[in-house]
This record gives structure tokens, sequence and C-alpha cells, in this order.
């Protein structure tokens, strides 16, 4: 039998979706797993969105141009105007989802062996796309001891050589919930600049800021204006992860001409889903201002719930709609294993996503979940309820 190829074996798996099969026999066996481990909210795609499927007059369902409808195309441009993100439609690159936009990105800027800084815990899936790219994650370490701030600018310089391409971040941070400030960026753009590296941004929860904190992007950044990639989607903002729509956002032309083709060989983005989301982007600013609200009441839930454990600590994140939780455990992955096979309380359990796979250094995240507050507020009563009686039996419990 022909083997399969050596990038195929380092793939990873994702630590988000590892625990399904428990999840399914835990269902099987009439338990109700309540879902904290994924970033899938239940919030209603906006009715524009949905009106504009409904009602798309298409007869032949054709190809759109590479880089996606300039129609679109100028529509983001005004959404990011309105933000104070002075950016032109041919600065933008319509991809299927954020996730061809940072594959996109990191083939067009990295040469297979060059080296990507990211700051951890990072969402899982920069391992995926890095690996697809042939490059390597090197890791700078962030600590729930100060909510997971940026770590301090000399970190980040003991680890660039000459192979360091790019520095990548998340912000408001997938898993961390943490918002990076202006005066955190300004320290990283200075790094950017002295060394001549690319910066990506995946700024997917920008809409979802909180207690009166404001993001401030990587575009207004001076100086750097050259070196910096935007990373944006639908999936978020809208409650559209399905559609699978996002952006990469470039001053640079030459970056922006080059992804191009990379976007040329797959041909277009989804055209149905394209007309979703440029209809998404008339949405009503009190449909934004209704889901911060009700993410607000759900994170004080799950936070200040969890912090009433004791034992348990989780810092209250500023923006997206996950935190990071520690727990008196010897492991989270036998506990969120533990959760489904053998733990029920009132017929209900808890689905979470081990921390370890969200870090690139080996050994980090043993005591931490990733927890994503996207459910209706009181399935997260109940899964608080369950996390404070299962801390009570779980015989890995350091009491």
């Amino acid at each position: 039998m022909p083997k399969i190829s050596n990038k195929a074996t380092q793939m990873p798996a994702s630590p988000i979706r590892k625990l399904v099969p428990f999840a399914e026999k835990a269902k099987a066996l009439g338990k109700k797993v309540i879902h904290l481990n994924i970033g899938q909210p239940d919030i209603e795609t906006p009715e524009v969105a949905r009106h504009a499927i409904a009602n798309a007059d298409i007869r032949v369902l054709e190809y759109s141009h590479s880089a996606g409808f300039e129609s679109y195309r100028k529509g983001l441009a005004s959404y990011y105007q309105k933000n104070g993100i002075q950016v032109d439609f041919e600065d933008i690159l319509v991809t299927t989802g954020g996730s061809e936009a940072l594959s996109f990105g990191f083939m067009t800027c990295c040469n297979p062996g060059d080296e990507i800084i990211i700051p951890e815990p990072f969402y899982a899936n920069y391992n995926g796309f890095a690996t697809s790219a042939g490059l390597t994650v090197v890791p700078v370490t962030a600590s729930i001891d100060n909510g997971f701030a940026l770590p301090a600018v000399e970190e980040f310089e003991k680890k660039i050589t000459d192979k360091t391409r790019a520095i990548v971040i998340c912000n408001p941070g997938n898993p961390t919930g943490y918002l990076y400030s202006k005066d955190e960026l300004e320290k990283l753009s200075a790094i950017v600049k002295k060394h001549d590296l690319f910066l990506f941004a995946d700024e997917v929860y920008r809409e979802f800021c909180y207690d009166g904190a404001t993001p401030f992007s990587v575009m207004n950044l001076k100086g750097v204006e050259e070196n910096v990639i935007l990373i944006d989607s639908v999936s978020k903002r809208y409650s559209m992860c399905g559609a699978r729509i996002g952006a990469l956002i470039s001053k640079n032309k030459e970056v922006v001409n080059a992804a191009l083709k990379f976007g040329q060989a797959r041909l277009s983005p989804p055209t149905y889903a394209q007309v979703a989301s440029e209809a998404a982007l008339n949405t009503p600013d009190s449909y934004f201002e209704d889901v911060a609200q009700e993410y607000v009441k759900r994170r004080d839930i799950m936070v200040d719930g969890l912090n009433a454990i004791p034992g348990v600590r989780c810092p209250k994140p500023q923006g997206a709609f996950y935190c990071v939780a520690e727990f008196p455990v010897d492991d989270t992955e036998k506990f969120c294993q533990w959760l489904l096979e053998d733990f029920d309380y009132e017929g209900k359990t808890v689905m979470m996503a081990p921390l370890s796979g969200f870090y690139a250094t080996k050994g980090l995240g043993r005591k931490e979940a990733r927890i994503a507050y996207v459910l209706e507020q009181d399935l997260l009563v109940d899964a608080v309820n369950c996390l404070r009686e299962a801390l009570n039996q779980y015989p890995g419990t350091e009491r």
C-alpha cells in the first residue's frame, strides 16, 4: 500500500473536535451534552442575509471574480471605513472563510522552512495552516496570571532568527478573549518594523468587545502599512459560520496581487454565500448592540460562575466569546473525556476543549480548558452547575 505524505502525517488533528466521538456516545446513552467546545453561536443570522438568499434570482450559478464580487468588496471597504479603517476595495481579496485568507497569506508571504511567531495559547488551527504552508510555529507564551496579556517585547526579540518571517495575533483573542490595547500593538509594530516582518492580525471578533472597550485595528498602525495583513470573516460577526466567507486585506499591493494567484487557482469564493455576506453589510447597528449585551450576560454567568467554584480561576475577557479556565485537576484532557464518558448531573454533562492543543509548547495548558459561552443563558447556568458537581466527583481533582 502506498504511503501518505509526510505533510499529511504531520497535520495536527483539531483539539476542538477530537472529543466528538465521546460526545456522540454520551448522547446515544441519553445524556444531554452542553457544547462549550466550539465557537458556533446560537444567535440568529441577520434577517437581511437570510432574505437575500431566499430571494436571489439567480438562473445560472456562475463563478464570481477570483477576488470576490466587486460590489461586495466595495461594500466591505465602506464597512471598514465606517469603522475607521481606511482601505480601498482593491486592497481586499474575498476568501473561502478566514481560514483560506490565512492559508493564502502564509503561502504568499513565507517560504517553506520559515518561522512565524505566535503568542500562545492561540487558535489551534493556526498550527494546521502553518503545517500546510511548510512553516514552523515559534510560540511566545502568555500567562493566565495577567489574563493572557501580550508578552513582553523582549520575549519576542529572543525568538527572532534569520528564518522569522511574520508575527501572528488574534485580536480580540481566541481562545483567551483578551483584547490587545493600542499600546501593546504599537510595541509589536516596532518589532515588525525593526526586523522587517509581516504582521498578520485575525480580527474576526471585532464587534464583540465589552465593558466600554474598543478594538484598535492593526491597519491603523503607523509606519508598517506595507507589513500588515488583516484577516477577517463573516462567520462570527453575523453568526454565519457555514457561509465560509472571509477576506484578506492589505495595503501591500504585491501581497494582494500574489495572493490573488492562489485565489485564481481555486477559481472563486462561493457565490450564494457572497450574496448573503454582501446583504449582511446592511445589518442594523441595533443587531450588534443586542448581541453584545447578550454576550456580556453570558460571559458573566460563565466566568463569575466558574470563579465561584473552589480551585477554579478564569480571567474575565474583554472581547470575543471565549474564556480560559484553570481547573484543579490532574489533566484537562482526561477531565474533559471523563465528563463525557463517566459523568452526568441531572442527565446533563459538558463538553469543553482542553487547552493543551492551543499551545505549541508541549506540557503547557494541562490544567486549562477553553470555553465558548455561545449558548443561551439557562444552558450556561446548567453547565456551571455540572462543572461544580463534576469537580466534586472527578478522581483526579486536587483537593
